[in-house]
């Protein structure tokens, strides 16, 4: 098999297109943007559509989360961590009695009679997944070409893997980019250029409530950082300084001023972009809500006779400020609501939840994040089907990695694959579960559909690849099968029955060629 490392392919794909505009001569620099406008251009999209990254800072306990139920798993799976017998919790499991509640019952069952609940915090996503805007994904996680456990062990060129396996900072950048720390494009940013051009203003397209983010930086698209207030203003501009308006137009003007050096010209561009831009965003996100906006149970408090302030006081039933998820997808909801002001037709944003790196407490502490998750993406799905938008806007988990399905005592260690979820009204949530089911096992021989699922204390080997996950919602974002390899330099490694490139997971997939 011939590896696709994305180093080369980055370089094939600037010779193949200087190749093919080498007739232009003198004028290729200028003709390379006329390219890449064209090529951006054949991505006719006509509709919006948004992705929204919930990246899980940590890495999620997978054990806990999507809890095998059937009773020949559940019962291992007690074991493994330390239950106590007929199936009550104890150690770090939980009683399966609190699980009946979540139990997933998609349309087609899991093979082998294998069944699944969500963690008991979880009542909202599996009301979700109960109306089928919830999918689950099994045991998805960074990999550069499929590997059994044999191949794992011999490490070698031709089945190698991933680098720096079981390190947050590494594999928290190869989730987002397929490359460790240290690197620079993401495939976030990768979609970004190639949909900025659909969009009034490129700096708009990928957009962070998380801060700096690998994830959505490209090879032209430069993401947009906002806090959960809004666009970061230049204070100086904004404001008065020391209460003289004079003060604020003379700094205004020099720090946007022309200039005869190349450094300090860019920088005043920069500076009069950022500017512009908070005016936009301040305008797109609205300070109210129309009067008698319709509500929806359990959303953002709509319905009142006048114009309610926004952000709410309360979001999901819990005081605003206990859940930090919430207040970024509630700025997100915003921006996705002004769409049209800021002039987008596609947009990639990124928000984040710490805490997950739960080495202890796991018992006391993952409930309290995990209700955060449930609670903040259900509210924002309530949010999009308000808006009539919801089959337009796709929100997506994912983290660092899994973790060992054994105890350490009081929590677990690093693993590898992880179960994800999605949601959005484009997702294929009931019809079924999605991914290869991993035997509930420490047993590093266990075997399940050709693959060995363990590298020791039930750390999984992922079934589906970051890069099969990605490809699954670039396709139904519109990224055609030719461009596919130009957001996933990995994802030729993969497909057929086994590893498919895409994971089924979304309806209505329109790849634009």
């Amino acid at each position: 098999m011939q590896l696709i490392q994305p180093k080369d392919h980055g370089r094939r794909e600037f010779l193949r297109r200087s190749g093919q505009l080498a007739i232009a001569g003198s004028a290729l620099p200028f003709a390379l943007n006329l390219a890449a406008v064209g090529e951006a251009a054949a991505q006719s999209a006509t509709d919006y559509k948004a992705l929204v990254c919930v990246f899980l800072f940590g890495g999620c306990d997978y054990g806990n989360t999507v809890v095998t139920y059937d009773n020949p798993s559940y019962d291992a799976y007690s074991t493994i961590r330390g239950g106590a017998q007929g199936q009550m919790a104890g150690g770090i499991a939980l009683a399966k009695s609190a699980l009946t509640p979540t139990l997933l019952n998609p349309t087609t069952p899991l093979p082998d009679g294998r069944q699944y609940a969500l963690h008991p915090a979880m009542t909202r996503m599996a009301a979700l997944h109960a109306q089928g805007d919830a999918g689950v994904l099994l045991n998805v996680g960074p990999l550069i070409v499929p590997l059994t456990r044999a191949q794992f062990n011999a490490n070698s060129r031709q089945n190698p893997r991933p680098p720096k396996l079981f390190s947050h900072n590494d594999q928290t950048s190869t989730w987002q980019s397929s490359s460790p720390e240290g690197s620079i494009v993401g495939w976030g940013g990768h979609l970004g250029d190639l949909m900025q051009s659909r969009n009034s203003n490129a700096a708009f397209t990928c957009m962070s409530v998380a801060g700096n983010t690998v994830f959505l930086s490209g090879n032209n698209t430069v993401h947009y950082n906002l806090s959960t207030d809004g666009a970061i203003a230049i204070n100086s501009v904004k404001n008065s300084v020391y209460g003289s308006s004079s003060v604020q137009a003379a700094i205004t003007q020099l720090v946007q001023q022309s200039s005869g050096h190349a450094l300090e010209n860019e920088y005043g561009q920069v500076v009069g972009r950022a500017i512009s831009s908070e005016a936009q965003i301040t305008s797109a996100k609205g300070a109210t809500y129309p009067n008698g906006a319709p509500g929806t149970q359990g959303s953002f408090p709509y319905g009142q006779s006048t114009a309610v302030p926004y952000p709410p006081s309360s979001f999901p039933g819990l005081p605003y400020t206990s859940n930090p998820l919430a207040s970024q997808l509630a700025m997100v909801a915003r921006l996705i609501r002004g769409k049209d002001t800021l002039g987008a037709k596609r947009q990639v944003f990124m928000v984040s939840l710490g805490g997950f790196d739960l080495h202890d407490n796991l018992i006391a502490n993952q409930p309290i994040l995990l209700a955060r998750v449930s609670d903040a993406m259900a509210a924002f799905q309530a949010e999009m089907q308000m808006l009539g938008i919801a089959d337009q806007v796709t929100s997506f988990t994912a983290s660092d990695f899994g973790r060992t399905l054994a105890s350490n005592g009081d929590g677990v260690d690093h693993g590898w694959g992880n179960h994800h979820f999605i949601v959005g009204g484009a997702v294929k949530g009931k019809d079924r579960i999605y991914g290869k089911a991993p035997v509930v096992s420490t047993n590093n021989d266990s075997k399940l559909d050709g693959y060995e699922g363990h590298v020791g204390q039930g750390r999984l080997i992922p079934g589906a690849s970051v890069d099969q996950y990605a490809a699954t919602l670039a396709k139904w974002f519109g990224v055609s099968d030719t461009d596919m390899r130009t957001v996933l330099p990995n994802i030729g490694n993969f497909g057929g029955t086994d590893y498919p490139t895409d994971l089924g997971f979304m309806a209505n997939g329109n790849s634009m060629s």
